[in-house]
């Protein structure tokens, strides 16, 4: 048996190329994402996944951000539109118990979805807080509340959980406060640890004290905390995260190809950084030449800590077959929260992470 790798990378295409199999099968690999790139339909996707995890035993972790709304990589062919977030979050804010049931119901709905073709995780719920700031966060996120973000995480994972799929709350410290958009951008948030600490980390800490099996952390820069982004910084990951949390899940850095992760150095020096930080799966996306450079270089120490929280990560529990599925009773009352709820436009960027 192989361990798990620290990095996750993805494909060129739909189908996997010689080139695609060589850094699969890479002792360094750990982890695959997909895009809307990989999906050309139901029964494609499932011969891909099916693939991948051939290659490896245990097989690598597959990995896609399917939150709803503007981020959702696979549509149609089996996988139904979900609302954005914010839209369970509106209607939390008329009903509670409505908001509520219709967090867990589509939770359910999107990792079962998931499951069915062999996807281990989804890269959700966001639990930054919408502050009407963050154009790249907006209605991804529940609402602008600490407490109903918390309330509606609750159950958004309870519903995932009973799919049998780990979730991966996002992005670690908050990316609701500041307006620049760390794909495209350097953000930085200035406020002192003491005011995040009572705003946007609540739902962090709330989610981790109930052990969410995953995290992922954002390359937003908090000066008043440390000078590097988060997911480069010891002090985000290692002293507060695992340290006065007591955090034993996985953690997840953000795509290190975003223009935020360029100030920590080269890409070889961004996965350093990163895992000597203490996260525990670096993201490389879009740019196989930059994971041919890291896979030439990275030099990484087996850790039998990172390889228990990456193995929490893999779907479990058994999954309904497509037919069973859309006829069963939980599967029409999904369909119901749908209707009620609305569908937002396609994603308008959908293979980025």
């Amino acid at each position: 048996m192989t361990a798990l790798g620290p990095l996750m990378i993805d494909l060129a295409g739909p189908e996997i190329t010689p080139a695609d199999r060589r850094r699969l099968q890479h002792p360094s690999t750990g982890g695959v994402i997909l895009f809307a790139r990989h999906f050309e339909g139901h029964a494609q996707l499932a011969e891909l996944i099916a693939e991948i995890r051939s290659l490896r035993r245990p097989h690598l972790l597959i990995a896609v951000d399917q939150e709803g709304g503007r981020v959702q990589r696979f549509r149609g062919d089996g996988f139904v539109p979900l609302p954005a977030m914010g839209r369970i979050g509106k209607l939390f804010e008329q009903d509670r118990q409505a908001g509520l049931e219709a967090a867990r119901s589509l939770g359910w709905l999107m990792a079962v979805q998931l499951r069915e073709v062999g996807v281990d995780l989804s890269f959700a719920p966001v639990l930054d807080l919408d502050r009407g700031i963050s154009g790249v966060i907006g209605d991804r996120a529940f609402d602008e509340r600490p407490e109903a973000v918390i309330a509606l995480a609750i159950a958004w994972t309870g519903g995932m959980q009973e799919a049998g799929m780990a979730a991966v709350g996002k992005h670690y410290p908050g990316h609701g406060a500041v307006a620049a958009d760390s794909h495209i951008a350097h953000p930085v948030d200035p406020r002192p640890l003491a005011i995040i600490e009572k705003t946007d980390l609540r739902p962090f800490r709330a989610m981790a004290d109930r052990l969410i099996p995953g995290l992922m952390v954002s390359h937003v820069v908090y000066p008043e905390v440390d000078a590097r982004p988060a997911g480069f910084s010891p002090v985000w990951v290692r002293e507060i995260l695992r340290g006065q949390w007591g955090y034993e899940g996985a953690v997840f850095s953000d795509d290190l190809t975003m223009a935020a992760a360029s100030t920590v150095g080269e890409i070889e020096e961004r996965v350093a950084q990163c895992l000597a930080a203490g996260v525990d799966m670096a993201l490389v996306c879009n740019h196989p030449e930059l994971v041919d450079r890291v896979q030439k270089s990275l030099d990484f120490a087996a850790s039998a800590q990172r390889e228990a929280r990456l193995a929490r990560m893999f779907g479990h529990g058994p999954v309904p077959s497509e037919s069973r599925l859309a006829h069963s009773p939980r599967y029409a009352e999904a369909r119901q929260w749908i209707e009620r709820l609305g569908v937002d436009e396609p994603d308008l960027f959908p293979d980025r992470a």
